[in-house]
């Protein structure tokens, strides 16, 4: 079992027997993680305990932070007793603008905005995506078919996101999982970020609904495509238009929607 799960006993109640059993049941690690860039702390994230070092990356990175993986010198992750703390040694130039730009943030499993003052601190990038590769439905189609198979946290406790990355013909190439769905796509970021992987390669492919945080943190990896299991908000819709994000969402076995460039025709090309 991973750091990310924990098992537990509980009793089972049975409402049609009234029979009460004793069970084993695997629950998501949910702690805190403080980050500290230098010796300032930055903010405080409930995060599921695995792949740490692709969420600070993934994190740094989406928090507009750093630009590269190398912008990061090293990262501890050490013991608190309340938690986490994740201790961040950025190159000289990076930690200066930092400096100057540092804002408070208290992070929550289900907020990427926690901790904003005002409209005008408002995280919004000012830059589309470049264009890649058409993603067809075929693609898309392969991806969601197989995402499950590499959810295996999930599929113990039931209760975390993924965000995963897939080829543009849809084959399988990382996922990571994690109690808030913010966190799962900074994971997966992270870990493409630290492989030098093109975001126009491929598409992102996240369990959760495609809220503007996701758009943007998708934004500001550089990918073109966004597919969601659950619907999008309005200002999802709105940020992808603008950002030149195609945006598919309520994707299912059996079909999705598409939101975005919609003068687009779905390609039926079928992956090799």
């Amino acid at each position: 079992m991973t750091p990310g799960a924990r098992e537990v006993t509980a009793s089972t109640l049975s409402f049609a027997s009234h029979e009460v059993k004793e069970t084993h049941r695997a629950l998501a690690v949910e702690t805190p993680l403080e980050l500290v860039f230098g010796t300032i702390p930055y903010a405080v994230m409930m995060v599921t305990p695995d792949d740490l070092e692709d969420f600070v990356t993934g994190f740094a990175m989406t928090e507009g932070v750093i630009e590269q993986a190398s912008d990061i010198r090293a990262i501890k992750i050490e013991q608190h007793p309340k938690g986490l703390r994740a201790l961040i040694d950025l190159v000289p130039e990076k930690l200066s603008a930092h400096l100057a730009r540092k804002r408070a943030m208290t992070g929550r499993t289900s907020c990427g905005v926690c901790g904003i003052e005002d409209l005008a601190s408002l995280p919004l990038q000012d830059q589309a995506v470049g264009k890649s590769a058409r993603i067809s439905d075929a693609a898309i189609k392969r991806a969601i078919d197989t995402l499950a198979a590499h959810q295996p946290l999930n599929d113990s406790t039931r209760a975390v996101h993924a965000a995963a990355w897939f080829h543009s013909d849809g084959s399988f190439v990382l996922a990571r999982e994690d109690v808030g769905r913010h966190n799962a796509l900074d994971k997966t970021i992270g870990a493409l970020v630290r492989g030098d992987t093109d975001a126009q390669t491929g598409f992102m492919l996240i369990t959760s609904r495609a809220s503007y945080e996701m758009i943007e943190k998708t934004a500001r990896y550089g990918a073109s495509t966004l597919v969601a299991i659950s619907a999008p908000t309005s200002l999802a819709v709105e940020r992808a238009e603008a950002l030149g994000i195609t945006l598919y969402a309520i994707a299912r076995a059996d079909g999705a929607m598409k939101f975005t460039n919609l003068n687009q025709e779905f390609s039926k090309e079928t992956p090799s």
